[in-house]
């Protein structure tokens, strides 16, 4: 183990780690011994890849994946650092460490060096491969690194954010349950107040939380309901940022404090003499697990209908 003092950004990029090919101090699993500090480093380290564009896809009108939101983030001890580097490798959230393949320093391996591998191993045989490691640092600060064989390569082939979509799915996220007056199984009427509501439930309006594991990584996934988007059939949309207020009797002709609307005409020309209504949620999802975090955004929809009528006055003489 070699340790050096703070890493300039042209030290790094000319492979000054190689120093790491000394035997470690332990060797009980990937990062053991090896560390370095991925946010102390005093170089020029840019993000080229934080995350995968695959996440930020934006889904469909039924909020299956692919998910839109966020790109995730990668943390040590709550602080954010790149999820890759083109100097250290991809950030390997099962250790905290970053990760990068490698054939070995110039001239090969120092003789007696142990990097895990199984006996008779060399690069090139397509079993495993061997990773230039450096991890977070020590209590003095310095950079220190090295050299370990890997059958699955960082974070042992698990891929966190796919673990957070399987989180997400697990969350069994559905659309309102929804509440509307006039009811479906009535008629309303032009001019008068329409009131709607999301009956609460973990699945309807959150919060709801739920996990995926892969080995001994678990992603944990906690979904709460930001807006409802009520497509009302005559060509009006409204959106509530809240559940809404049930209606109850003794609120008579009012209109609703929270999520209301009045129709201006009749529904008589619409498909079936009803005006269709679909009410989407926006659910934000917040994930993290492994040393990452990320905000997934996923949509889900309910539908109702409306009869609405116009009030007839009678001349009578």
């Amino acid at each position: 183990m070699l340790s050096r003092p703070r890493l300039g950004a042209a030290a790094v990029a000319a492979g000054l780690l190689w120093a790491a090919a000394v035997p470690p101090a332990t060797a009980d699993g990937p990062g053991s011994g090896v560390v370095c500090p991925p946010r102390d480093l005093d170089c020029d380290i840019t993000a080229q890849d934080p995350g995968k564009p695959d996440a930020g896809k934006p889904g469909g009108g039924s909020g299956k994946p692919p998910f839109k939101g966020g790109l995730p983030t990668c943390a040590i001890d709550g602080q954010e650092v790149p999820c890759s580097t083109p100097e250290m490798g991809v950030f390997n959230s099962a250790d905290s460490c970053y990760w990068k393949q490698t054939d070995g320093p110039p001239g090969g391996l120092p003789p007696g060096f142990d990097t895990g591998a199984p006996p008779g191993w060399k690069p090139g045989d397509g079993d495993g491969a061997l990773y230039l490691v450096t991890c977070r640092p020590s209590g003095d600060g310095d950079v220190r690194g090295g050299i370990r064989w890997s059958a699955t390569g960082p974070a042992g082939g698990i891929d966190v954010q796919a673990l957070a979509q399987q989180a997400v799915e697990r969350l069994r996220l559905e659309g309102p349950d929804i509440g509307i007056v006039p009811r479906p199984d009535g008629k309303g009427l032009v001019g008068m107040p329409v009131w709607m509501w999301n009956k609460p439930g973990p699945t309807r309006t959150g919060p709801a939380t739920a996990s995926a594991s892969a080995g001994s990584v678990t992603v944990t996934a906690t979904a709460t309901a930001r807006t409802v988007v009520w497509s009302m059939g005559d060509g009006a949309t409204v959106t509530c940022t809240g559940p809404g207020t049930p209606y109850t009797p003794d609120r008579g002709k009012e209109k609703s404090p929270t999520c209301g609307h009045m129709c201006e005409r009749t529904s008589a020309r619409a498909p079936g003499g009803r005006y269709p209504v679909t009410a989407t949620t926006t659910w934000d999802v917040m994930w993290s697990g492994a040393g990452q975090t990320g905000t997934i955004t996923t949509t889900r929809q309910s539908q109702t209908s409306l009869a609405i009528g116009e009030l007839q006055v009678l001349n009578v003489p």
